[in-house]
C-alpha cells in the first residue's frame, strides 16, 4: 500500500550480491504499480566486484528494458562518467518507430529526441535507468539525484481542485495515539475543515503534521503531493479523504 503513494523509486542492488529474491519481489510490486524506477547498483567500491555480471542479472532476472547511464574505470581509482555511447540509447530507439527508422537509415538523432523519449519511457515504468556508485563513498550520489529531479514527475500544481487524498498507513504513538498517514492528490487541506470521508461521516481537522526536512511538523496547511499525518479513530486504511473520483 505504502508503494502506491509514491512518485518514483530507487531500487538498490548491491555489486557484491546482485539481484536477490527480495530484489525481485520489490521489483515486480512495483512495476505491478507502474511505479517509475530508477536502478542504482551500490557498493561499487568493494574488491571482487563484476559489474558486467551484475547487468545481466538485472536484463536477465528483472528486466532486458534498461539504459546503462554510465561508464565505469574500478582500477586504479573508481571513476564514473556520463555514457554517451549511442548504442546505450539501443533500449530507447527500438521502442519508438520514428526513431528506429531514424537510426536504420543512419539519420543523426537528436540528444533532445533521445532524452524527451527516455522520461516518458521511465514515466510509463516501461524503462529502467541504471546508476552505479558507493553510497558510503559518496560515489555516484550527485548523478542519481539529478536523474531523480529529472525524470520523476510529481503531482502537479492542483491546489484549487477538489480535494483528495488516500490513506495508506495506520500505527499507533508511543503514548498509544492512533494516527493515519494519507497521501494528498488534489485540493488543499487545512486546519479546522470538515472533509468528506467518501461513503461515511464527515471528518473535522482538528491537528495535522506533514514529514519536513526528516522531521514531522505541525502545519496549518496541506497541499498536492505531501504526506499529511492525522490523529484519528474513525479513519481507516484505504479510506478516500474528498472526491474519491480524483484517484
Amino acid at each position: 500500500r505504502s508503494l502506491a503513494v509514491l512518485d518514483g523509486a530507487i531500487l538498490v542492488i548491491s555489486a557484491k550480491d546482485g539481484v536477490q529474491a527480495q530484489t525481485r519481489i520489490l521489483f515486480h510490486a512495483l512495476r505491478k504499480m507502474n511505479i517509475p524506477t530508477v536502478i542504482f547498483i551500490n557498493k561499487i567500491d568493494q574488491a571482487g566486484v563484476d559489474l558486467q555480471s551484475v547487468v545481466q542479472s538485472v536484463r536477465d532476472k528483472l528486466s532486458a528494458d534498461i539504459i546503462i547511464k554510465q561508464t565505469v574505470s574500478l582500477s586504479p581509482e573508481i571513476v564514473l562518467e556520463e555514457n554517451t555511447d549511442i548504442e546505450a540509447w539501443d533500449a530507447v530507439i527500438e521502442n519508438n518507430d520514428k526513431l528506429l527508422e531514424k537510426y536504420i537509415a543512419g539519420e543523426p538523432i537528436s540528444r533532445e529526441k533521445l532524452v524527451r523519449e527516455e522520461q516518458r519511457r521511465v514515466q510509463d515504468a516501461s524503462l529502467f535507468p541504471v546508476y552505479y556508485g558507493s553510497a558510503k563513498k559518496g560515489l555516484g550520489i550527485q548523478p542519481l539525484m539529478d536523474a531523480v529531479t529529472g525524470l520523476f514527475q510529481p503531482i502537479g500544481e492542483q491546489g484549487s481542485a477538489a480535494l483528495c487524498g488516500s490513506v495508506f498507513k495506520v500505527e499507533y504513538t508511543d503514548c498509544g495515539q492512533r494516527r493515519v498517514y494519507l497521501r494528498l492528490y488534489s485540493g488543499t487541506l487545512r486546519l479546522r475543515d470538515t472533509v468528506a470521508l467518501a461513503g461515511r461521516e464527515k471528518l473535522k481537522i482538528t491537528e495535522m503534521r506533514i514529514p519536513s526536512k526528516g522531521e514531522i511538523v505541525r502545519t496549518d496547511t496541506a497541499y498536492p503531493g505531501e504526506i499529511v499525518i492525522l490523529p484519528s479513530d474513525s479513519v481507516r486504511l484505504n479510506d478516500v479523504l474528498g472526491d474519491p473520483t480524483r484517484l
